[in-house]
């Protein structure tokens, strides 16, 4: 059996957005630390890595959210390796509520062995594979990211300069904050086809992430000028895709895409709200054929 980690922490009032929510991309981060802790408990600590001139970066990630966690919610987050082979790694996550048990959330990650000077794929040692997977799981077919329809018309598109708060250890921006451009890239594309986020609050309405999934392809570095563009596909009257392209802006090189499932709250009861058609009737522009 690999070995499984857990981490106990109390959600921070920082860590929540407008709707008093732990913000998507805080999920991520949570998942870093607790992937950074579960290495260097099996012995990999960033000292080591640096020694040895390599690190893992994230590949894939997809997170599903179960329940939200605010304020004060304390949470264990259990993690521990699925696979670990030649150059590439699954790693699993659950958050539970402290006390009930209840599951909120759970995430996987794909994370990719490189070489730092490189930033080439290379062979994970057999020790490291020992280490954090003494058992050797066999390693479950990984699902090809799922094919994106043809944008629309209306996709919408916003730039933005990397910043230094943007960047990590590794130099370049972090995972988690290709959340934050995609949760902005979305409010303004709303906003543009006239739903801004007070009016939705003042229709008693939320969207919020159910599920995301994300593929990393290229890293962004410092003062990169980037482009997030975005639309929509399966749009129902409860829930409605929404993907994502980011990519440098000079050349047109894709750095990652996305798909968010996305559901319609009511925001007094919390239950799913069935939008009204003249919503829907708004965004058609930005809705995908098919």
């Amino acid at each position: 059996m690999p070995a499984i980690h857990k981490m106990t922490l109390r959600v921070r009032h920082y860590e929540c957005d407008a709707y008093g929510h732990v913000n998507q991309a805080n999920y991520l981060r949570y998942m870093q630390q607790a992937a950074i802790d579960a290495s260097a408990v099996v012995g990999y600590d960033e000292a080591r890595y640096t020694a040895m001139g390599t690190l893992w970066l994230i590949r894939e990630t997809t997170i599903e959210y179960l329940r939200p966690l605010v304020y004060g919610d304390s949470i264990e987050i259990s993690t521990w390796v699925g696979d670990i082979r030649r150059v590439r790694s699954r790693r699993f996550y659950e958050f539970h509520l402290s006390g009930s048990g209840e599951l909120v959330a759970k995430a996987n990650t794909d994370w990719v062995y490189l070489d730092r000077a490189t930033a080439r794929p290379v062979s994970v040692p057999d020790d490291m594979m020992m280490a954090f997977a003494p058992d050797q799981p066999d390693a479950a077919p990984r699902e090809r990211f799922p094919a994106a329809p043809p944008p629309p018309p209306g996709i919408y598109s916003m730039n933005r300069i990397t910043e230094w708060r943007d960047i990590d250890s590794a130099g370049h921006v972090n995972n988690a904050t290709y959340f934050n451009y995609m949760e902005e890239c979305g409010i303004r594309a709303a906003r543009d086809v006239g739903w801004e986020m007070d009016r939705m609050r003042n229709e008693g309405m939320a969207i919020v992430a159910r599920r995301h999934r994300i593929e990393y392809r290229q890293q962004a570095s410092l003062g990169e000028e980037l482009t997030i563009s975005t639309y929509l596909s399966d749009v129902r009257r409860m829930s409605a895709i929404r993907h994502y392209i980011i990519a440098r802006a000079t050349d047109g090189a894709v750095l990652a895409q996305a798909q968010t499932l996305w559901v319609f709250l009511n925001l007094n009861t919390g239950g799913l709200l069935r939008v009204n058609p003249d919503f829907i009737t708004d965004f058609a522009a930005t809705i995908a054929e098919g």
